[in-house]
């Protein structure tokens, strides 16, 4: 069976009468500082998702860094294969050549 009250190691059960009775005298006690907790609150959060929002765009620069720093080298070693593959085709060619002469 469930039951509601709220169970405190000093204190009997707290029904929720009680629970409204204490919430009720909190409130005259601090109410007036409750707009100024509000309010940092309201500013922590902000300053938050702002730094949240920094981190992300960080880390999107970094990744579209990465990218381009990958294809740049990517186009380097495609330019070096096709330069060495050149330079194998005119070896082939003058190997081909010498064989040709001394037949």
């Amino acid at each position: 069976m469930m039951c509601n009250d709220l169970i405190l190691a000093f204190l009997p059960p707290i029904g929720l009468p009680e629970m409204l009775v204490v919430g009720a005298v909190a409130l005259l006690v601090f109410g007036n500082k409750l707009p100024d907790v509000g309010r940092s609150l309201g500013k922590g959060l902000v300053e938050f998702k702002k730094g949240i929002k920094g981190v992300k765009d960080e880390m999107d620069q970094v990744d579209h860094e990465v990218d381009v720093a990958a294809e740049a080298s990517l186009e380097a070693e495609s330019k070096q294969d096709e330069t060495f593959s050149g330079q194998n085709d005119e070896n082939d060619e003058t190997d081909e050549t010498r064989k040709n002469k001394k037949i």
